[in-house]
C-alpha cells in the first residue's frame, strides 16, 4: 500500500479511503466487519464515514457498526485513521429546529458527542463539514473546531462539497487565528464529473488541501456496467446512460486495449492526479474491496492520458485560463 499525507498536515493515510456509505444499508454487520478486516490487511489505514449515514430515520447506524468493529479491539482502533462527517439531519428530536442541515457551534458540539458515543472512541482523527452553512460566521466555526481540539476529540478538520472560493476563505480565516486550516475537501470528482478541476483542485492543491474524490464511478456509470447489461447500480437514470453511451462505449474499447476493466481504470486515472490523496471505494461486498485494490497496481501512461482526456475532455484547465485569453 502507499501512502501519502492529508493535505498540508503530517499524518499520512493510505491512497485508497474506504468508504461505509452501504454499512447497515445494502452491507450486513457481518460483511461490513470483513470487509474493515480486509482493508487493515490490506495497508488501508483511511475510513471514512458520516453522521447521517444509515439514512432517515436510520441515520447514526454506520458510526454503530463501526463502533461495534473496534470494541473488538486486536489495534482495530489504533490503526484506523478515522473520517467522519457533520451538518446533516440525523432526526435527533432534541435538537428541536437545529435537527436541520447546519454548522452551528451548537450543533457540531452536539453531534460530535453523538458520533463518539456510537463510534465508540474518543477521538475522530478528521472531523469534516459535509457542506458549507453560509449562515454560520468562520468565528463560530473555528471557535467551535478549536474547542474540540483543545479537548481531544477531534485532530483535524475538513470540508466537503465546498466552492472554491468557500476553501479559500476558510483557509484565510483560518491564518488570521493562527491555525492549520482545512487538511482536506471531499468533493465528487471523477471521469464524467471533471468542473472541479476549474477552481476547486486548484485552490486546494495551492492551499494545502488534500482531495478526497466520492463517487469516483459516477454511481456505477464508470465500472462498465452498461456492457454487461446493467446502468451502473446507483445512477438510476436510463437517460444519463443513453446521453453518455457513445462516450462510454469509446472508454470501454480504450480499457480493452490496456487490459484493464473501466472501474479500476477510473480510479487510476484519479489516483495519477497530484491534487487527489485518496478516492473514496464505497464498497459493498468484500469481493468488491478486494478487486478495487487493483487499481493501485495501473500506471497509465501519457498516451493512455491523452486518450482518455479525449473521451472525456474536462473544462480545459483552470480558471480563468479554460475559457478567456
Amino acid at each position: 500500500m502507499d501512502y501519502t499525507y492529508l493535505g498540508q498536515s503530517g499524518l499520512k493515510v493510505s491512497r485508497l479511503c474506504l468508504g461505509t456509505m452501504n454499512f447497515g444499508v445494502d452491507t450486513d454487520e457481518k460483511e461490513s466487519f470483513r470487509i474493515m478486516d480486509a482493508a487493515l490487511d490490506a495497508g488501508i489505514n483511511f475510513f471514512d464515514t458520516a453522521d447521517i449515514y444509515g439514512w432517515g430515520e436510520n441515520s447514526g447506524r454506520t458510526e454503530q457498526i463501526i463502533g461495534r468493529w473496534f470494541k473488538q479491539g486486536n489495534g482495530r482502533r489504533e490503526k484506523t485513521v478515522l473520517a467522519t462527517k457533520v451538518y446533516g439531519d440525523t432526526h435527533d428530536a432534541n435538537d428541536g429546529p437545529n435537527r436541520e442541515g447546519g454548522l452551528s457551534a451548537y450543533k457540531i458540539r452536539r453531534h460530535l458527542e453523538a458520533s463518539l458515543k456510537r463510534l465508540q472512541t474518543d477521538h475522530i482523527e478528521l472531523y469534516q463539514m459535509h457542506h458549507v452553512d453560509r449562515n454560520v460566521q468562520w468565528s463560530e466555526l473555528w471557535g467551535a473546531f478549536q474547542t474540540a481540539a483543545a479537548q481531544g476529540k477531534i485532530g483535524y478538520v475538513g470540508s466537503s462539497n465546498f466552492a472554491g472560493w468557500d476553501i479559500a476563505v476558510a483557509q484565510g480565516e483560518a491564518k488570521a487565528r493562527g491555525l492549520i486550516g482545512l487538511v482536506s475537501e471531499q468533493h465528487k470528482y471523477n471521469l464524467m464529473c471533471r468542473l472541479p478541476e476549474l477552481e476547486v483542485l486548484p485552490a486546494a492543491k495551492a492551499l494545502g488541501v488534500g482531495i478526497i474524490p466520492w463517487s469516483p464511478l459516477n454511481g456505477g456509470l464508470l465500472a462498465g456496467n452498461h456492457r454487461r447489461g446493467g446502468a451502473g447500480r446507483r445512477s438510476n437514470n436510463e437517460k444519463a446512460l443513453e446521453a453518455h453511451r457513445a462516450q462510454l462505449d469509446a472508454f470501454g474499447e480504450l480499457c480493452d486495449e490496456l487490459g484493464a476493466p473501466e472501474d479500476l481504470v477510473s480510479l487510476a486515472w484519479l489516483l495519477a492526479n497530484p491534487a487527489v490523496t485518496a478516492p473514496i471505494i464505497g464498497v459493498r461486498t468484500l469481493e468488491q474491496f478486494e478487486r478495487s485494490l487493483k487499481a493501485l497496481e495501473i500506471k497509465l501512461d501519457e498516451s493512455a492520458m491523452k486518450r482518455i482526456d479525449e473521451i472525456f475532455p474536462g473544462p480545459g484547465g483552470e480558471a480563468p485560463r479554460a475559457y478567456a485569453w
